[in-house]
């Protein structure tokens, strides 16, 4: 079992780094490699069962591009071939079309068909319940950004309270076969158990019971809970 991740030295703010040391609780015996901006992408040549990039700068983010660029066709054969992908926060974007940022037009690998307006004097937080193979799927947003384009057969998820890609959208992330994209920050997968099983499902490991499955569930329903509540803002 191995995990790639990719660009731990830019791509972990808002606690998405959390997932990392989640999977690590919960398979104890696989192999982590962390490939830094110096190295080339271990999945281009060889399998592995997951490839994760977590949240990170704009400027981190334009750099990211840059460096993924010449291989975005083998990144796509990859994805093709079902290889599994989670993107958290705006690492989904680095796959965009392209990113508006002002008169800039930065263009993306363009394996989503999605495109990205930024707009550094306004961050949008907030909360999000939404659905996802029929479950609750619960985290939180912080962004410059908002995405246009796809449509509900290649969302992620749908949103029940909060935005989806963008303030007029109920459709939030992108999914194409193993490829999960979500604009969602911080432990995504402690915050989510069911979500986290059937991304074990789908890197090869049916049989892993969760790490502190116990609390991360009672967790889960008092999160899940508190975020169906008209009261709760989102």
């Amino acid at each position: 079992m191995k995990i790639e991740v990719l660009f731990p030295e830019y791509a972990s703010l808002y606690g998405d780094n959390g997932n990392i040391m989640y999977l690590k609780a919960c398979l104890p015996k696989a192999t982590f490699i962390q490939t830094s901006m110096r190295d080339e992408p271990r999945f281009l040549k060889e399998k592995v069962n997951l490839v994760y990039m977590g949240a990170m700068s704009e400027k981190a983010q334009e750099k990211i591009i840059r460096k993924l660029m010449p291989w975005k066709e083998q990144i796509r054969r990859r994805i093709d071939e079902g290889m599994p992908f989670l993107m958290t926060g705006n690492a989904m974007e680095v796959f965009y079309d392209h990113i508006q940022d002002g008169n800039r037009k930065i263009p993306g690998l363009g394996l989503i068909p999605y495109h990205a307006v930024r707009d550094m004097d306004h961050r949008f937080n907030g909360l999000f319940l939404g659905e996802f193979r029929g479950k609750p799927l619960v985290g939180c947003k912080t962004q410059f950004t908002m995405a246009y384009g796809g449509d509900e057969n290649c969302c992620l998820a749908k949103a029940l309270r909060g935005i989806g890609i963008n303030k007029g959208s109920d459709l939030e992330g992108y999914r194409k076969d193993h490829f999960f994209g979500t604009n969602l920050v911080g432990p995504l997968l402690v915050l989510n158990p069911e979500f986290t099983k059937y991304l074990l499902h789908i890197m090869g490991a049916d049989q892993t019971r969760l790490a502190f499955e116990k609390e991360v569930t009672q967790a889960y329903e008092c999160r899940l809970k508190e975020f169906e509540d008209p009261k709760t803002e989102v």
